[in-house]
């Protein structure tokens, strides 16, 4: 497959860059522990095989007169020493919107989230170091769902915008009311404060399998009510009554597309606690009823077609980027984070073949600094554990004291780090490489990304 030179980018991703700043950028990063130490030349190696498959990474975000637009890099990346999680410099990352780093037995992947989403990002990590254990340990990789032949051709539909079918659909965007925030001492822009929660997986499915919800429904339950109880004890009276949870949706099997890109969108779980608070049961009734119906096809429809419609409005279109991007970076400043009090991913169970995972310790999915919001969490399955990191940008950790309490109160006991292990505060400095974009059109694509 020849992938094209240019290409815009997708409707969820806009928000990204046009939001950026010098303190603050939307970033996560996927963790892998090895059983023993990595080889950087190896994993180098790796990646920049595995980088054939994935064309699609291979592109870097620049500003065009009216949008962003993606653009086709012909240097290869370079991995990264550093392992803290912040905002990166894309230009001397070489163009590239990740970032690929080892320390010991750990390989971390730093993604800007207008590159993929999570589950784009677990499934290049996955096939990176898939290829690394082949080469380095000889192992038989069996390829899956998140692992990736390097020697396979790619297909087209891997790098589409699977938003593009929702052009012409009418939509309208939920009309939701503020929801209630976390106050706290908040920190310095540069820190970003953690925990880790390791728990048995078959403990939290037999207490989930036993209020008949899902993993996810019974953990976004638990954090709801732990929400709850952080709201009681909060100082003040004018509080809003919505409790409200952020969980991000996995579009690909919804609507069938395999695209590496981004693909996802959300739904609003909220608790009204205007008439007193939930029992545990009663908020697994809510979380249940409401995620079910906001995930129906027709509902995520309408709210990606709102967006869609926005971004192709020719009035919009019209205005060129250096005014757009102030003024889409105030209103989310404003309202991005007003209608969710947090942010809950589960990236689901990683089901890795028996070559790769006799080779792999643990896997861990953290989010990077909020905006507005007092913090997020992150939550992937792997073998027998279930590793749920959260992330901060306040010094208070009354939430997540709270969930741990809930969790043992219910029989589910866990492991505790502080900060969580992908986290560890270890400093390095950055191989500073310049992209090198392939430029072979006569037209400048600034003006083609309108």
């Amino acid at each position: 497959m020849t992938s094209p030179e240019w290409t815009r980018l997708e409707n969820s991703a806009i928000i990204y860059p046009s939001c950026q700043t010098r303190k603050y950028a939307s970033v996560y990063r996927m963790s892998v522990t090895l059983q023993h130490l990595v080889n950087p030349e190896s994993l180098n190696e790796a990646m920049n095989k595995v980088m054939n498959r994935f064309p699609s990474f291979r592109y870097s975000i620049r500003r065009g007169l009216f949008w962003w637009f993606l653009s086709k890099l012909e240097n290869d990346p370079v991995l990264s020493t550093t392992s803290e999680l912040k905002p990166f410099d894309i230009k001397k990352n070489g163009g590239y919107m990740f970032k690929l780093s080892c320390n010991g037995s750990r390989i971390d992947l730093d993604v800007f989230h207008a590159l993929t989403d999570g589950t784009g990002a677990m499934t290049f990590l996955m096939s990176v170091v898939a290829e690394y254990l082949r080469k380095e340990e000889n192992a038989t990789v069996e390829y899956s769902k998140w692992v990736c032949n390097p020697e396979e051709e790619p297909e087209e539909r891997e790098i589409e915008d699977g938003f593009d079918s929702f052009s012409g659909t009418k939509g309208a965007l939920d009309d939701e009311k503020a929801a209630w925030h976390i106050k706290g001492r908040e920190e310095r822009p540069d820190v970003l404060n953690s925990l880790g929660i390791s728990l048995r997986t078959e403990d939290a499915l037999a207490r989930a399998r036993a209020l008949d919800c899902t993993l996810t429904e019974y953990l976004t339950a638990v954090m709801l009510v732990s929400l709850q109880d952080v709201r009681a004890k909060a100082p003040g009276r004018k509080k809003s009554p919505f409790i409200r949870m952020e969980v991000p949706v996995n579009l690909r099997p919804i609507f069938g597309s395999p695209t590496m890109r981004n693909f996802s969108s959300y739904v609003y779980i909220t608790l009204d606690v205007s008439n007193g608070d939930y029992t545990l049961e009663e908020a697994v009734k809510e979380v249940k009823l409401q995620k079910r119906l906001y995930m129906q096809p027709a509902r995520l429809t309408k709210r990606i077609a709102a967006n869609v419609a926005l971004e192709d409005n020719l009035a919009i279109r019209c205005i060129p980027l250096f005014i757009k991007k102030p003024v889409i970076n105030i209103i989310n400043h404003l309202k991005g984070d007003k209608y969710a009090t947090y942010t809950f991913s589960n990236l689901g169970n990683i089901d890795l073949p028996a070559g790769m995972a006799e080779n792999v310790n643990d896997i861990h999915f953290v989010l990077g600094r909020t905006r507005k919001r007092s913090g997020s969490c992150a939550c992937v399955s792997y073998g027998d554990f279930l590793n749920l990191d959260f992330t901060r940008k306040i010094a208070e950790d009354d939430f997540e004291r709270t969930v741990v309490r809930r969790l043992r109160e219910e029989g589910i006991w866990s492991s505790i780090q502080v900060p969580s292990e992908p986290l560890r505060p270890i400093k390095g400095h950055d191989t500073v490489s310049k992209p090198v974009y392939r430029n072979c059109g006569l037209i400048p694509k600034f003006l083609l990304s309108f």
